[in-house]
């Protein structure tokens, strides 16, 4: 946890790259990895903090905490509960440039200038998105099907994982009370 605060410390101000590549390597066997393309461009507040938490490896170990099929898949709460609260400081909107397509990844909000950590990737044209304020700023250039066959925790409720416990208590409440749950194992900028 020192290690990562140190590094988190190091890469939070810096402005990221106008376009990259990000791949997320799941514990699902056999699935492809989802790779992600970035543009700076779209949405430049949103892509330094990704940019920053990818190079924190924040998101390693994360898992996809909430599905709702034809809709959305969400993740972005940290393994340590230590390293989630580092990162709650939100980040102001970007403006919406792109749509909400098929595909399509985008910070999760709790309303205007909520934004740090957690996203989403459309599973289907949501449009309708872009004017409650969810800026996109990549696409899933490969692996979208692995999107779409991560594990549901919550089948019944769309609202996925109780947030709150899983902020405040990490993977070890997450992995005892939902032991079948999508993990993201390795998320790294491609060169």
């Amino acid at each position: 946890t020192v290690f990562l605060s140190v590094l988190s410390a190091l890469v939070a101000g810096e402005q990221a790259p106008d376009h990259f590549t990000v791949q997320f390597d799941t514990n699902l066997e056999g699935a492809d990895p989802i790779v992600l393309d970035i543009t700076r461009a779209w949405a430049p507040l949103g892509v330094d903090r990704f940019y920053a938490l990818i190079k924190a490896q924040y998101y390693v170990d994360a898992a996809f905490f909430r599905v709702v099929p034809d809709f959305v898949v969400q993740w972005g709460i940290a393994a340590d509960p230590a390293v989630t609260a580092q990162w709650d400081e939100p980040i102001e909107d970007d403006p919406v440039t792109q749509s909400n397509v098929q595909g399509t990844i985008t910070f999760a909000t709790a309303g205007p200038d909520t934004r740090t950590t957690q996203l989403f990737i459309n599973y289907v044209d949501n449009s309708f998105l872009d004017d409650q304020g969810f800026a996109p700023f990549g696409t899933v250039t490969s692996g979208l099907d692995t999107a779409v066959a991560v594990d549901n925790p919550t089948p019944e409720d769309s609202g996925g994982v109780d947030q709150d416990k899983y902020s405040t208590l990490g993977n070890t409440w997450l992995l005892e009370n939902y032991p079948d749950v999508t993990l993201i194992v390795n998320a790294t900028l491609v060169e």
